[in-house]
């Protein structure tokens, strides 16, 4: 059965058990900063499970695309370790338990319409405290006592603080050929390739508190996972998951661009695998705005590029190939992954540029690797340390095995623990990081039980009257709250937008002749109601109160223009640099507008006008923005864009500029582009992970700014005596004077220097067999210092030459050594340190010329006395 037949029998199977069908999320986790990737089939699902959202039907089943890093050295090396893989999922939010799904599991694990697994092959495990798993096992399922094993440690999720449960993991024996059952670890849940679990079933029933202790959740839920490659294994009856179709199309295309042999040998084998494993995360986290850096993800996708290209020189290859691969990959994920094959040259052109890149960076790595060969000769030692030669393939993706025969060609070893315990380390520090990774809020809450109903109707009202169906003062429900405290109003209609979709929640004011409240922010509730944070400013709030409700016009009036704005903005920047360009975030505030997207490479002055024109081009065009309620394969089937990370339902509200721009929005906009009325960048840069950021204004925040930079333009006309238009020309003028000055201003400095050094040849002495001069002079800077410097060198011809001066309470030091004396052993740099030891400062340099700084001019001249004693150590 191939992986794809796999995927899409899950699918149905839970369609057909009233389960909502989601979508693959984004790899990259949305609204989630505790998440660097999304790791599991629940991640995204996070806010459904600890109640911060209720979702439309509480049955849901994904296939989602994951990332785990954490065992990274093992890809490649066993059967199935991967950086990226399909998690397969169902779930229940408050519906469904234990009772229903062990025997759908079992239904579509046994059932030839479905997998048909032999049900004679399968085990489980369940917590040993869990005698409802187990009787349904045992009694309703038919599973002999002797085939399910009770555990206590490996059979309780739980990641801290929130939802947590226990577990039932179901495993498939694969036959004698895997494993000998007379080995102690060859049983279900031991190190072995005989029992390979297939599927794990958590019934998340507790909220684990702060205090450590185990309360029952108002609603229990079912969280599952199975993985994708784990069932084409078995069902393809092959070694291990590089063997099967989702793998093994790499693996052939790789061989045909090396000319290598897939099971012949043993270290081509590894290195097909890795190059296999890792041109699928890559590929797929590219596809998804993710673009190799040093930071954060993206670290974390050159790190796996690099070490794919490391492998590929264990196949021969010293030119870029990777990029060669991604077709394939699309081939065989864009059955129902579509992005790896609609981005698919985008995400060539990426890998082709980093593997260029890093094949030059190795190049470096051998220079930087060269100095530490040195530095470990100086030290007297024979052995390159292990944090070192681990900051190499940590910094420079320097591989160990290239480390340690460049240091054996030297007659050198590299420290192998040291460098594994500074792996160790890091292993450590990511695995702590997960450990703190997606955790969710305790369940709970009056607003997760309000099921009041509130229309919003702000997009064509800003004043409404309203009944107030609900108020929550300190985490309660409550029917009346006083002057001067903050609460939270649920009406039952109103004009107030919620912060979402990167705009901000509208503010004004809900009154009547008995109180005023003043909106503070707007939020939705988990069933969606907009929730509204109020002071009481003056009189009693009471439920059931009949009110007005009045959003502050004119900021919603210049949010409006910049939400409009970014939506062009968008448009314009795949125009100009890319249809590669995707939202990668958004902030849209009344006085400000900012848009992330991705987008790999800096951005010209040039292309950032050509942008900002395309913009205002469509504003003074004056087009009318049409906004209309759509089933969601209509609009995407009008090329409507879905925007980065966010979820829609069946029917999506599409805003049209024009024959412009058409993207998914549920946000407020003009009717009108001409209502903008004017589009400035105010500034560009890059974010970190290929993400880059441009911060704008409109409407009237653009004639401020506008008008504030005009106002500068005017004050620097003003100092200069000029009028506006002329103020380039008169800049110029006075740059081109201030380089004459400084022109001048040198060949006095030589003058003065020397006239001062045509003073100091009576000071030099005899010490050490040597001329010296150690004296203190008048130099305004080190550089006026240095040219008296040479100038005494000219003059002396064979002398050691100290001289100080005080600037600015600093004292300034230079020494120099003529070539004659170098030769014999003189040296500036450890001369001047001793010298700039004794005024409180430091400095070094060359054997001929070094240079440092003091703090105490008041010990100067006994440090010059000092030269003539440092010189015999040279003698």
């Amino acid at each position: 059965m191939k992986a794809s037949e796999i995927r899409s029998k899950w699918l149905q199977f839970f369609a057909s058990k009233g389960h909502k069908v989601e979508p693959s999320s984004s790899l990259v986790p949305h609204n989630d900063p505790s998440l660097l990737w999304i790791n599991a089939g629940i991640a995204p699902l996070k806010p459904y499970l600890d109640g911060r959202e209720i979702p439309e039907n509480p049955r849901i089943t994904n296939a989602q695309k994951c990332i785990r890093t954490n065992d990274i050295e093992n890809v490649g090396k066993t059967r199935r370790h991967h950086t990226f893989f399909e998690m397969l999922g169902n779930f229940s939010i408050g519906d469904y338990f234990k009772k229903e799904v062990i025997p759908w599991a079992w239904e579509f694990l046994t059932d030839p319409q479905w997998i048909g697994f032999d049900p004679n092959r399968i085990s489980v495990t369940v917590h040993e405290d869990d005698e409802e798993a187990f009787e349904i096992w045992h009694k309703q399922i038919g599973i002999p006592e002797e085939r399910i094993y009770k555990l206590k440690e490996d059979n309780f999720w739980d990641i801290g603080e929130g939802p947590c449960g226990p577990c039932t993991e179901i495993f498939y024996d694969r036959g004698d050929k895997y494993g000998d059952l007379s080995d102690p670890e060859c049983w279900p849940g031991g190190e072995n390739e005989r029992f390979l679990e297939v599927w794990n079933l958590v019934f998340t029933q507790f909220n684990h508190n702060k205090d450590g202790s185990y309360t029952p959740l108002p609603n229990k839920n079912i969280d599952t996972g199975a993985g994708l490659e784990r069932f084409a294994s078995i069902l393809q009856d092959v070694d291990s998951n590089f063997d099967t179709d989702l793998f093994k199309p790499i693996i052939d295309k790789t061989c045909e661009l090396t000319g290598v042999m897939y099971h012949v040998n043993d270290d081509h084998d590894v290195a097909l695998k890795v190059i296999a494993d890792h041109i699928r995360t890559v590929a797929f986290s590219v596809g998804d705005g993710v673009l190799p850096s040093n930071e954060g993800r993206g670290y974390v996708i050159r790190r796996l590029l690099r070490r794919a290209v490391r492998y590929g020189k264990v196949l021969g290859q010293d030119k870029p190939f990777l990029y060669k691969l991604v077709a394939t990959v699309g081939e065989i994920m864009g059955v129902y992954y579509t992005e790896v094959v609609d981005k698919r040259e985008f995400i060539e052109k990426v890998i082709r540029t980093e593997e260029e890149r890093f094949h030059e960076t190795l190049s470096d790595g051998l220079v930087i690797l060269a100095e530490m060969v040195e530095k470990t000769r100086q030290a007297g030692t024979n052995q390159i340390s292990g944090p070192d030669a681990f900051k190499l393939y940590d910094t420079y993706g320097f591989p160990f095995d290239l480390t340690e025969d460049f240091a054996s060609e030297k007659g050198l070893t590299v420290d192998r623990e040291g460098f594994d315990a500074s792996m160790q380390e890091q292993r450590d520090r990511a695995r702590a990081a997960s450990q703190k990774e997606g955790g969710m809020k305790v369940q709970g809450g009056p607003l997760s039980e309000l099921t009041v109903k509130s229309e919003f109707v702000g997009y064509n009202e800003l004043v409404v009257t309203a009944n107030i169906e609900a108020i929550v003062h300190e985490n309660e429900l409550v029917d009346i709250v006083g002057v001067g405290e903050t609460c939270q109003v649920i009406l039952d209609r109103t004009p107030f937008y919620a912060e979402s979709g990167g705009q901000v929640s509208d503010f004004g004011t809900i009154r009547n002749s008995q109180v005023t409240l003043k909106v503070e922010d707007v939020i939705k509730a988990p069933h969606g109601q907009h929730v509204h944070k109020v002071v009481v400013e003056s009189g009693v709030l009471r439920k059931g109160d009949t009110v007005e409700a009045i959003v502050a016009s004119a900021e919603r009036g210049d949010i409006i223009k910049n939400h409009t704005a970014t939506h062009l903005l968008h448009k314009a920047l795949k125009e100009v640099l890319g249809s590669h360009v995707n939202q990668a975030g958004s902030l849209v505030e009344p006085d400000r507008l900012r848009f992330d997207f991705s987008h790999f490479g800096s951005i010209s002055s040039e292309e950032l006008q050509d942008v900002e024109q395309r913009v205002n081009r469509q504003i003074w065009n004056n087009i009318n923005v049409e906004i209309s309620l759509k089933p969601i394969a209509d609009a995407k089937a009008m090329g409507a864009m879905a925007l980065f990370g966010e979820k829609y339902g069946d029917i999506v509200r599409v805003v049209q500029v024009g024959d412009y721009s058409l993207e998914l929005c549920g946000g407020c906009h003009v009717q009108n582009t001409g209502q903008i009325g004017l589009f400035k960048i105010v500034s560009e840069s890059g974010i970190g992970s290929g993400v880059r950021r441009i911060e704008a204004v409109s409407g009237r925040s653009a004639y401020e700014y506008l008008d504030g930079q005009l106002q500068l333009l005017k004050e620097a006309a003003g100092m200069l005596k000029s009028n506006v238009q002329d103020v380039p020309k008169r800049v110029e003028a006075a740059l081109q004077q201030v380089k004459e000055l400084a022109r001048e201003n040198e060949s006095l400095r030589g003058k003065l220097g020397r006239i001062e050094a045509g003073s100091l040849t009576d000071q030099v002495k005899q010490a050490a067999g040597v001329s010296v001069l150690a004296a203190q002079v008048n130099a305004a800077d080190m550089d006026s210092l240095r040219n008296i410097v040479d100038e005494m060198k000219a003059k002396l011809g064979s002398a050691v030459i100290v001289l100080g001066a005080v600037a600015d309470d600093k004292v300034n030091l230079v020494a120099a050594v003529t070539p004659d004396l170098v030769a014999k052993g003189f040296h500036a740099g450890k001369i001047i340190k001793e010298v700039a030891a004794a005024v409180g400062g430091s400095g070094g340099g060359r054997p001929d010329m070094a240079q440092a700084g003091g703090k105490d001019a008041s010990k100067l001249q006994a440090a010059l006395s000092g030269v003539e004693g440092l010189l015999s150590q040279f003698a």
